[in-house]
C-alpha cells in the first residue's frame, strides 16, 4: 500500500474529497494539520487512516516531525501534497528531506513561485508577457514608469492572489505606493493590461499527458474584488475555447509540468495593446501549481458533469483516469459582502434560481477577503443566463 501525506486535509473545506478518492483507490492517507482531532469534520476523518496533529503548520519542525513519524510506522511515504498555494514551498521542502520524488522540489520553486521567474517560461512557451522591474529604487520606479507610461501595476513577486497589489496611475500615487510597501518583500511592477483573466485548468499525468481540461473566466477586476470589495463574480466555461487551450498546454509543456493539477491565468485583451497582441488575443498572467482555490474542483464537477477529485486521485494511484464527462454548462459563482443592502434575500435567490443553485453558504474569513461572505454557485446552460445571474445577485437596493 502507498503511503500519501496530504497536509491540511480540513482546509479548504472541501479538501477531504481530495482523500477520500485516495483512499478509495487504495492508497493509505495520512494527514497532518493543527486542527484538533475531536474537531474534524466526520468526512475529514473518514478520509484518512490517521492524522497527527501539530501545534502550527507553519512550524516546519514540527511537521518535519510528523512527517518522520509516518515514515517510521508505514515506511516510505510515497506521495505529498495539500493542493494549497500557502504550503507549496513548505511541501517541496519536505519532498526534499525525505526524497519524496513525486512532486517539486526546493530547486523547482522560484519559477513555480515568482512571477518575475515566470515570465520567462511563459516566454518559452511563445506567450506575451507585460513588460516588467523588480522594485529596488523609487528612482528605478520612475524610469520604468518613464518607459512603459501609466498605469502600472506593483504586487509582491512572490504572492497569493490579490492581496497587497497597487494599480498605480500618476507620480503621487507611485511615491505613495514605495512609501507604503512592506519592508523585506520585493515587488514586480509590471505595465498595466486591459484584460479578461481567464485560466487553464488541468489535471496532468507523469508523463505530461493532459486527463481532464476547463477554464473560467473572471470578467470584472480581481484586485478591485480584493481591495475595493466588489462582489466576486466569475464561472467555469461551457466549452474550453481553443486559444486558452493551445495557451495552456504550451504552458505545461514549457514548465514540465507531471502528475499535477495545475490552474494556469492569461490575459484576453480587452482592446490592441502595443507589444502584447490584438483585441481577444491571449496572453501570460501567472501560473499557479494547484487546483483552482475555494469551491473551483466542485464548480468544475457541475459544470463538466464529471469529478475532478476522483480524476486527481486516479492520477495519483494509477497515472490514469477513466472517469467521463457528461452535458456541460457553464457553472457561475457570486460571492456577496457582508454590509451591502442587496435587492434579492438568501430565499429569493434560491427560489428564483431552484435547482440550478447548485451550492451556497458562508466562507470562512481566510477566503472571504477575494471570494466574499456569501455565495451562490449555479449552472446555467447559456452565457446570457450568467450574465443575468451575476446582475440579479449582484444588485443593490
Amino acid at each position: 500500500m502507498k503511503n500519501f501525506v496530504f497536509l491540511s486535509p480540513n482546509f479548504p473545506t472541501n479538501y477531504w474529497k481530495f482523500c477520500k478518492e485516495l483512499k478509495d483507490n487504495g492508497m493509505r492517507v495520512l494527514g497532518i494539520g493543527d486542527e484538533p482531532y475531536e474537531q474534524l469534520d466526520e468526512n475529514v476523518k473518514s478520509s484518512l487512516h490517521e492524522y497527527y496533529k501539530v501545534g502550527s503548520l507553519e512550524n516546519y519542525d514540527e511537521v518535519y516531525r510528523a512527517v518522520a513519524f509516518f515514515a517510521f510506522k508505514y515506511g516510505r511515504i510515497d506521495w505529498l501534497e495539500s493542493n494549497n498555494e500557502y504550503w507549496l514551498e513548505q511541501d517541496a521542502k519536505l519532498r526534499t528531506d525525505f526524497n519524496i520524488t513525486t512532486g517539486f522540489q526546493v530547486q523547482d520553486m522560484p519559477r513555480m513561485k515568482y512571477k518575475s521567474k515566470m515570465k520567462e517560461a511563459y516566454r518559452e512557451a511563445g506567450l506575451a508577457v507585460a513588460r516588467y522591474t523588480l522594485v529596488e529604487s523609487l528612482e528605478g520606479c520612475r524610469r520604468f514608469v518613464a518607459e512603459a507610461g501609466y498605469p502600472v501595476v506593483a504586487k509582491p513577486d512572490n504572492g497569493v492572489g490579490a492581496s497587497h497589489n497597487f494599480k498605480i496611475t500618476n507620480d503621487e500615487e507611485l511615491a505613495a505606493f514605495y512609501k507604503q510597501r512592506h519592508e523585506g518583500v520585493v515587488y514586480i511592477m509590471e505595465e498595466f493590461v486591459n484584460g479578461e483573466v481567464c485560466s487553464y485548468d488541468a489535471i496532468i499525468d507523469s508523463k505530461g499527458n493532459i486527463l481532464f481540461e476547463t477554464g473560467n473566466v473572471t470578467p470584472g477586476s480581481i484586485m478591485d474584488m480584493v481591495n475595493q470589495s466588489d462582489d466576486c463574480k466569475f464561472y467555469i466555461v461551457k466549452d474550453l475555447p481553443e486559444d486558452t487551450k493551445r495557451a495552456g498546454r504550451a504552458t505545461v509543456k514549457a514548465f514540465g509540468v507531471k502528475s499535477r493539477f495545475v490552474h494556469f491565468e492569461f490575459f484576453r485583451l480587452r482592446q490592441d495593446q502595443k507589444g502584447l497582441g490584438r483585441r481577444g488575443e491571449i496572453m501570460a498572467l501567472e501560473v499557479n501549481m494547484r487546483p483552482c482555490g475555494g469551491f473551483g474542483p466542485d464548480m468544475m464537477d457541475y459544470a463538466n458533469s464529471t469529478d475532478v477529485y476522483k480524476i486527481w486521485a486516479d492520477m495519483i494511484a494509477f497515472d490514469r483516469s477513466t472517469k467521463p464527462e457528461g452535458a456541460h454548462a457553464f457553472c457561475a459563482y457570486v460571492g456577496r459582502r457582508d454590509g451591502k443592502q442587496y435587492q434579492l434575500s438568501h430565499e429569493e435567490i434560491l427560489s428564483r434560481y431552484g435547482d440550478a443553485v447548485r451550492m451556497s453558504g458562508r466562507l470562512p474569513d481566510a477566503l472571504s477577503v477575494a471570494m466574499g461572505n456569501q455565495f451562490y454557485m449555479a449552472t446555467l446552460p447559456e452565457m446570457a443566463e450568467v450574465e443575468a445571474f451575476f446582475a440579479a445577485v449582484s444588485a443593490l437596493v
